[in-house]
């Protein structure tokens, strides 16, 4: 372990093997970094935090600083970040609202680049890349391997599907079905993410199957509620469409279209 001597670390601070704390950083009561994890200079992490083993955030970081909600007043709540997680500099991450599970969760393997802001309650699973300068609001759900370009900004409770990709500067005020492409401000879909599938290994009947989903949901006429239905009777089953005829079901703030 490895603690610089201008850095200030509470007493009840749980450090395991292999830490390293920069200089001038900061690490509150009731925090825990897991094994070998590095924590640049300039950094706080705030109380009931929890960070996993391997990952590297950089200078000037701000983890589990009280959420900017009005209705919160002070209850116990956290973040929870999990293993192998690259934060660069300038990211700040707050701590949960007693809404949902009370806690921001984090996956593994995720990339934050400079200057990203994660709101209170969002939830990120495994690896997402979140570029620069861009903004997720409060209760924002991220799936695995969601791609959100910079200078974007994300509507609280809205959901990014896996595998989606945003693209820069796109103001996202709907959720984003997984394996799309989304644009714009408000951002629109412009079809399958099929680069970024084939890169991933998808096979290639389970990329027609997606695509025979996606003409019929997004460029039939029927209403979403029959399409949805034709969908799911007409298109070949596999994994990859149940998730994505599940994802739009569940939409509560409506589908970017």
């Amino acid at each position: 372990m490895k603690i610089h001597p201008t850095a200030i670390v509470a007493p009840d601070a749980y450090l395991e093997e292999g830490v390293e704390i920069g200089p001038y950083s900061i690490i509150e009561p009731d925090v825990k970094i897991g094994k070998n994890t590095v924590i640049g200079p300039h950094t706080v992490i705030d109380r009931y935090t929890q960070i996993g083993e391997n990952c590297s955030i950089y200078q000037f970081c701000s983890i589990g600083a009280p959420p900017q909600d009005l209705k919160f007043r002070g209850e116990k709540t956290g973040v929870m970040i999990g293993n192998g997680n690259i934060i660069r500099e300038y990211v700040s991450i707050h701590r949960a609202t007693t809404a949902d599970t009370a806690m921001t969760v984090m996956g593994d393997n995720n990339l934050l680049m400079a200057y990203v802001h994660i709101a209170h309650n969002c939830r990120l699973g495994d690896n997402v890349i979140i570029a620069n300068s861009t903004g997720l609001a409060g209760h924002v759900d991220v799936e695995d391997y969601a791609i959100v370009s910079p200078l974007s900004g994300v509507h609280q409770f809205c959901r990014v599907g896996a595998h989606a990709m945003v693209g820069g500067a796109s103001a996202v005020v709907k959720d984003i079905p997984p394996y799309t492409i989304a644009n714009g401000n408000r951002a629109t879909l412009f079809g399958l993410n099929l680069i970024g599938l084939q890169r991933r290994g998808f096979s290639e009947r389970s990329i027609a199957a997606l695509k025979h989903a996606y003409r019929i949901i997004f460029r039939s006429d029927l209403l979403l509620e029959e399409a949805l239905e034709k969908a799911a009777a007409e298109v070949e089953d596999c994994p990859e469409v149940r998730h994505f005829i599940d994802f739009i079901h569940k939409s509560k703030r409506s589908i970017c279209r």
